[in-house]
C-alpha cells in the first residue's frame, strides 16, 4: 500500500474512531449490555431462586409483561425463533414458571405462575439491595432513567 493511501486510510479510521468514541447512543447500548451482565453475575442462586437460561429469561420477561400471549406473539416480541421459544416454554413449564392453556380454536395462552411471581419478587429485592449500595436514596434520577429505558424496551418489544 502506498504511504499516502496508508495515511489517508489511517486518517479515515481515526475519524471513524472519533465518531465511535463520541456516540452517546452507542455508549448507552454498551453500558446497558454490560450492566445487565454484571447484575446477572450478582443475582442470587440457590434453592430460593429458580435458575433460568438466557432464552428462558427473555421468554419470562415477555410472559410477565404480556400475560396470556401466544407462543407466536412471544417469539415476535423476543425476536427469537419459534422453535427456541417452544423449547424455552417446555422448560419453563417443567420448572413450574408458566402455564399454557388452550384458547378458542387452536390457540395457546401462556401465563406466569405464582412461583414465577415469587421468583421475580425475590430477584427484584436482591437487585434493589445491590443497586441501593451504589445509588443510595436519591431515586429521582433512577426514576428518570427507568422511564427512558422502559421507552427503549417498549420500542424493541413492540417493533
Amino acid at each position: 500500500m502506498p504511504y499516502l493511501a496508508y495515511t489517508v486510510s489511517m486518517a479515515d479510521r481515526n475519524a471513524d474512531k472519533r465518531s465511535l468514541d463520541d456516540d452517546p447512543l452507542a455508549d448507552l447500548a454498551d453500558l446497558v449490555l454490560n450492566l445487565g451482565r454484571l447484575i446477572r453475575a450478582r443475582t442470587p442462586a440457590g434453592p430460593e431462586v429458580v435458575s433460568l437460561t438466557e432464552t428462558e429469561r427473555h421468554v419470562m420477561r415477555v410472559v410477565d409483561l404480556f400475560p396470556g400471549s401466544s407462543p407466536s406473539e412471544i417469539a415476535a416480541r423476543t425476536h427469537l425463533q419459534r422453535t427456541n421459544v417452544s423449547t424455552a416454554l417446555r422448560a419453563l413449564e417443567f420448572k413450574s414458571m408458566v402455564t399454557r392453556t388452550s384458547t378458542s380454536g387452536r390457540g395457546i395462552a401462556v401465563t406466569p405462575t405464582q412461583l414465577a411471581a415469587d421468583n421475580l419478587r425475590t430477584l427484584r429485592a436482591a437487585w434493589s439491595r445491590e443497586l441501593s449500595t451504589t445509588l443510595g436514596d436519591d431515586l429521582a434520577d433512577v426514576r428518570r432513567c427507568n422511564k427512558l429505558l422502559s421507552s427503549i424496551e417498549r420500542h424493541f418489544v413492540e417493533a
